[in-house]
């Protein structure tokens, strides 16, 4: 079966939304995660701040990265929600490590809480997915 064929099939919330939200939507986080996550990369690459910032950062990648061949390749809807889970769990400790350790990047933090926001709205998103479909 298709991939779409598949997701569509899957019972999901009345407040889900439509299908093609999810590709704009993720387009503008990703230019937000682009250009903020690069920061603290090139941050610590010049030696501005520690590697220990950005461990939470590129496990965050990680587990974003990861999701869409879980939830869509392996079609495991209980992975998917541990997965998005680790996505947002990481971006908050993101959040408090850069907070603590960089106060002239904390505009990083404001800049990525539609990413926060977002990701959060999919977590309980996939949560309910997975719950409405076991």
């Amino acid at each position: 079966m298709p991939t779409q064929e598949w997701y569509s099939q899957l019972i999901k919330p009345d407040w889900a939304p439509p299908s093609w939200l999810f590709g704009p939507v993720w387009t503008v986080l990703y230019t937000i995660i682009a250009i903020s996550f690069g920061t603290v990369f090139y941050k610590a690459f010049t030696g501005k701040i520690g590697w220990i910032i950005v461990l939470p950062f590129a496990l965050n990648l990680v587990f974003n990265f990861a999701f869409t061949p879980i939830q869509f390749g392996l079609r495991n809807n209980l992975l998917a929600s541990i997965d998005i889970l680790l996505v947002v769990g990481t971006l908050i400790w993101a959040f408090v490590a850069l907070w603590n350790a960089a106060p002239e990047l904390r505009w990083i933090v404001y800049v990525t809480i539609p990413y926060l926001l977002w990701g959060s709205f999919a977590t309980v998103l996939q949560l309910t997915i997975t719950f409405l479909n076991k």
